[in-house]
Formats: structure tokens, C-alpha cells, sequence
């Protein structure tokens, strides 16, 4: 039979044949054959990374190197962040920002060695960014894309002790520090971190090397694979904004309530893509922000939903939500005018054409669980 010339050819990652073998159902996310869940299913996978450790397959991600004569300067004509006082061993969060100060994407930038900077960005805009950023920078900054290397994000409480056994050195890191280390028989780049709101790691590896390092973390009785319904359930309880869903080009750090992004330096200079209307925002304030909110009873809201007041006026709409399976609620991010964003404001969230009572709260909805410096 001739295969049929409009059938999507999806990419694989260097893990795919682990997930396929441990039984999971695969989905295309970002143009990439994923694992959506596991034989336990997304609320067992959830609950387990909240209370053990889960690893994540997050090799779709874009991961890069930026080097030329000063990177980290030239890095900052297309940021709002500060790289130029990035130390070694460290890493940011960052957006890439269009000319009106809309989100392009948002990243994490580190220098986890002396080479340069170390860029990873979300799976579905890398191709996007890495496009923009090498003809932005042409002449000043050299874009490696590193596609041979897959990226394992271990979460959870018990991520330190895991990865202790088999890279001491990364039992000292503490949040949103990155190094170059040795581990597991390879080099690996690892940064304390993750989309989780728990303790954990993101973990950079050789791509030959990748099913043998799932496989020999997944021999500890403490771990579990986990697929991406609970990667985005559990980044929902913490809150954290998703691109393509609560940031996009329309949206602005300020709206996303994303200001830590936004370091006194560079507001001073006002030196940055959109810099006109970001400063702005943040001192006249914003039309719009990214809120809370639970959902009171009923179904829980998924993105679209419209969000109503009390007197049944549409006032914003649902850009991620779901059940929390910690909470035993429903939860969800939405944009908001600001005399509605308050904590504690009472609104409604039609599902299915009923009106449901919802709440603003404070976000995140289950307490982060970093380990920092004290």
C-alpha cells in the first residue's frame, strides 16, 4: 500500500524507544512523537512527583550554545534580562521580546562553564527563535544548535538523593544553578531546576547516552517516568505560564506578571525590545493580568472558557486549566482586567454553557518547593 504523502511525519526523541517499551501513550506535541502518560495514568504520575521523584523526557526543547565575542551583551539587544552580571555557575529566566514588547518565547539562559552561554528554549518556537536570534546577532554571537543531546528533567523531593548516587556534585546546587559535570560515564550540563514547582534537575546529555541514563534512574524504587498530562498539571498548580497558551506575542511580562524578569538595571536603561511599552505598564499598570483562579464547583475550566462577573459580563477567558490533583479542584490561569484581578474576587466560568462560581487567588496554587541559598 503507498503510504499517504499527507501524513505527518513526526520527529522522534533520543528516548523514544524507553517510552515505548515502558507502554506509554504517545502524542504529537511540538511536531514530536511524546509520552502523554504512562500504564498509571496522569493523577498516580502527579501524586508521585509531589511525593518521590519523577523523570521527564524534555529532549523536544531547544538546546543551544551562544558564543562570539561577548555573548552575554549581545544576548541582552534581545532580552529584558541581566546576563552581562550572569555569574559563573548561574542561570536566568528570560523572555525573547518582540519590538512591542510581546513574548517571542520564554528560556532559560545559563553559563554552566566558560563557554558561553548555554539557551534552552521551548520545543514548538526553537526553530522560530534560533532563526531570529542567529540574524539579530549575525556577526556577533555564533548559534550551536546542540541536537545531539537530549534533556532529562528529574522532579521532585527526592530528586537530590536520586541524582546524589550518581553525581555527587549536584547535591550542592542549589535553585537556578547550572553546572558542566561528570556523571553516569558521560558529561553532562545540569541546572537545579524544572517546570514543576518542586526541587529537581534538568539534565543535558549526550544523546547516545540518553537511554542509559533513563534506564539506570529508573532502577531507583523512588523513581517513576512521567508523561506530559502531569508535566502540565503539575506546572498548572505552580502557576507557571505556558507558551503558546498564557504568553504570546500579544502578551507583555508585565500582563504575564512576569516582572521578576525585569531587573532594576535594565529598566533604567530602557534598553530592550518593547521598552516603551513595558516601562509604561509597570508604572501606569497594565489593561490586562495573568490570574488565579478556582474554580468553586463544577467541572473544571479548560482554556477558552469565558470568565464572567457576578452580573454575567464576559471579562476575560481561560488560557490554561484543569483538575489539580493536589487541591482536588479545578484551577486555572486567565487575563483579567485589573479591577477584577484581585485575590478574593468572586467571577463565574461558563463550562458547557453553565455558570460556575470561581475565585481569584494568589498564585501558585501548591507552594513552590526550591531549594535556595539561605
Amino acid at each position: 500500500m503507498a503510504e499517504n504523502p499527507s501524513e505527518k511525519v513526526l520527529k522522534t526523541t533520543p528516548l523514544t524507544e524507553a517510552h515505548v517499551a515502558l507502554g506509554a501513550r504517545m502524542v504529537e506535541f511540538a511536531g514530536y512523537d511524546m509520552p502523554v502518560q504512562y500504564s498509571e495514568g496522569v493523577l498516580k504520575e502527579h501524586l508521585w512527583t509531589r511525593e518521590h521523584a519523577g523523570l521527564f523526557d524534555v529532549s523536544h526543547m531547544g538546546q543551544a550554545r551562544f558564543r562570539g565575542a561577548d555573548p552575554l551583551a549581545a544576548f541582552e539587544t534581545l532580552t529584558p534580562g541581566d546576563f552581562k552580571g550572569l555569574k559563573p555557575g548561574k542561570q536566568r529566566y528570560s523572555l525573547l521580546l518582540n519590538a512591542d514588547g510581546g513574548i517571542v518565547d520564554d528560556l532559560m539562559a545559563a553559563r554552566p562553564d566558560g563557554d558561553g552561554l548555554f539557551v534552552v528554549v521551548n520545543g514548538a518556537c526553537k526553530d522560530g527563535d534560533y532563526k531570529l536570534i542567529s540574524e539579530a546577532l549575525a556577526g556577533e554571537v555564533e548559534v550551536e544548535r546542540l541536537e545531539d543531546r537530549a534533556l532529562l528533567a528529574l522532579q521532585g523531593p527526592e530528586a537530590v538523593a536520586v541524582l546524589k548516587r550518581h553525581v555527587p556534585e549536584a547535591a550542592t546546587m542549589t535553585f537556578m544553578e547550572a553546572r558542566a559535570l561528570n556523571g553516569f560515564g558521560v558529561d553532562l550540563i545540569v541546572s537545579r531546576s524544572g517546570y514543576t514547582g518542586e526541587d529537581g534537575y534538568e539534565i543535558s546529555v549526550p544523546a547516545q547516552a540518553a537511554i542509559a541514563v533513563w534506564n539506570i534512574l529508573m532502577a531507583d524504587e523512588r523513581v517513576k517516568p512521567i508523561g506530559l498530562g502531569a508535566r502540565d498539571s503539575l506546572r498548572l498548580e505552580a502557576g507557571l505560564p505556558l507558551y503558546g497558551h498564557d504568553l504570546d506575542e500579544t502578551v507583555s511580562p508585565v500582563e504575564a506578571g512576569l516582572e521578576f524578569a525585569l531587573p532594576r538595571r535594565r529598566r533604567e536603561a530602557a534598553d530592550f525590545p518593547g521598552a516603551s511599552r513595558i516601562l509604561s505598564e509597570l508604572s501606569k499598570g497594565p489593561a490586562r493580568l495573568r490570574v488565579g483562579l478556582k474554580v468553586l464547583e463544577g467541572a473544571p475550566a479548560r482554556e477558552g472558557a469565558e470568565v464572567a462577573d457576578e452580573a454575567g459580563q464576559v471579562v476575560g477567558r481561560v488560557t490554561s486549566g484543569g483538575f489539580s490533583p493536589s487541591l482536588r479542584q479545578g484551577v486555572a490561569l486567565a487575563f483579567l482586567p485589573p479591577i477584577h484581578s484581585q485575590a478574593g474576587t468572586r467571577l463565574r466560568v461558563v463550562v458547557r454553557g453553565k455558570a460556575q462560581a470561581c475565585e481569584v487567588v494568589d498564585l501558585p496554587f501548591v507552594p513552590h518547593r526550591y531549594v535556595r541559598k539561605l
